[in-house]
């Protein structure tokens, strides 16, 4: 999650309980619906796509699942889904953003909204902290045997932004419309791509001191991230301890 790099965040994912990859799971295969129904089921021609198939995998999603949920959805056997982002304060002021996919979305807004009532914060309108954060696209390379130089030319040469390295590996920093591109164009280069995704990062950070504040903020984001619906949780919580966690 915000505040931590895209690297530590997925590989908290990937420890989660039998239980919460199971939830992973669910969302993981939301997303590759939609995909498929707005991009077509041919990874190859489907960049966003072949990075859900990737997530999935690294989620030990197998791959008979995948090729079900992909089966489906290109047969026009699919669920309706409805893309809403809600926005409101956790406690303390820290911003949150949460990004649902749902099927009602009365359920959800009701479910989004008690969590912030009863955890300290409040469901604000769209748009309210949203401006504290900028979109980008992060792609994730495996560091081994990579000179940093070499990636850093190869990256900006296909339109990055900026690269950094941190935990063994590198992030690679683009605009959200160069993601898949500058994903391509790296990958066409013999790069290992762990991973390629959207992300919010906050402008600002809030620390919380206040213990109270902290148990609630963490049992707030553990609240969202549990729900099916939120694929996506972000905030600017400088001081969450190392794991808490997106994208997915």
């Amino acid at each position: 999650m915000s505040g931590h790099s895209k690297w530590k965040n997925i590989m908290h994912k990937k420890e989660k309980t039998d239980a919460q990859r199971a939830k992973i799971f669910t969302k993981i295969g939301r997303e590759m619906s939609v995909c498929v129904k707005e991009g077509g089921p041919d990874p190859v021609s489907n960049g966003k796509l072949r990075d859900l198939i990737a997530k999935a995998k690294a989620n030990n999603v197998p791959n008979e699942n995948i090729e079900r949920i992909i089966k489906k959805a290109a047969g026009g056997e699919r669920d309706e889904y409805e893309s809403i982002i809600y926005e409101g304060y956790g406690p303390s002021g820290v911003a949150v953003i949460a990004e649902a996919l749902t099927d009602n979305r009365n359920r959800t807004a009701g479910d989004v909204r008690h969590y912030f009532d009863k955890y300290g914060g409040n469901l604000g309108a769209t748009g309210c902290v949203g401006w504290m954060f900028k979109s980008q696209g992060i792609i994730v390379i495996s560091g081994d045997g990579v000179s940093e130089d070499a990636l850093m030319e190869d990256a900006l040469n296909a339109g990055a932004e900026d690269i950094k390295s941190e935990d063994g590996v590198f992030e690679v920093i683009t605009s959200v419309n160069d993601l898949i591109a500058v994903e391509d164009a790296l990958r066409s280069k013999g790069y290992s791509v762990l991973s390629a995704d959207e992300d919010r990062i906050p402008d600002t950070y809030v620390t919380l001191t206040d213990e109270n504040a902290v148990k609630n903020m963490s049992k707030l984001l553990e609240m969202l991230e549990d729900n099916d619906d939120i694929l996506n949780v972000y905030h600017n919580w400088e001081n969450c301890g190392d794991g808490d966690e997106d994208e997915d």
